[in-house]
């Protein structure tokens, strides 16, 4: 998607370790005109899957999970980090290591809201290794539901997590895909 690779070489900054900083308009200050057309996207790509629920991992993934979640008319959910008071009852897990916190934690959905009869369609804002999608897609079949496919806003494509996740044969659509990235070259889309 053009209108999003263009707006990562404009406001994108590349850090040490193969970070991208797309925090002022994607995952910390929301750009939320410019993330509607983003989720408009993701519709468009999945409108005919079937799809009745969004899932998405908190927190950065929440703002385009919501507002593609409008463009569906479904509930979005999104698997907690730690379990708190207000989950109650029997909830579905799944580790995760993070690459950007380069820690291991547990996700956690409630099992009130995941059900086989859900068609889920999950979105994210980066993908890398793939280990949060990796989880987030075990939350669903343990439920016995059915993933659509992973819409994705950016893909590191030079990491594995793209390859790991199609090869297990789920579809993935992201809407840039970075081939490569450095500080003194700039990002290359695929």
């Amino acid at each position: 998607m053009k209108l999003l690779e263009q707006r990562i070489v404009s406001d994108g900054i590349i850090g040490a370790g193969n970070v991208l900083k797309v925090d002022s308009f994607l995952n910390h200050q929301m750009d939320v005109e410019f993330l509607n057309k983003l989720a408009e996207e993701f519709y468009r790509l999945y409108k005919d899957c079937g799809v009745n629920k969004i899932l998405t991992i908190e927190a950065s993934g929440i703002g385009i999970a919501c507002l593609t979640a409008q463009f569906f008319k479904v509930p979005m959910v999104f698997a907690k980090k730690s379990k708190t008071k207000n989950i109650a009852g029997d909830v579905y897990t799944s580790k995760v290591e993070s690459f950007t916190h380069g820690t291991v934690y547990d996700i956690i959905v409630s099992k009130n809201f995941l059900n086989p009869d859900d068609k889920v369609l999950i979105i994210d804002d980066f993908l890398a290794k793939g280990q949060a999608l990796l989880g987030l897609t075990k939350l669903v079949k343990d439920a016995g539901a059915e993933v659509v496919g992973c819409g994705i806003v950016i893909e590191k494509a030079f990491q594995d997590g793209g390859e790991i996740i199609r090869n297990s044969g789920v579809r993935v659509e992201s809407l840039a895909r970075i081939k490569s990235m450095s500080v003194e070259d700039g990002v290359e889309f695929c």
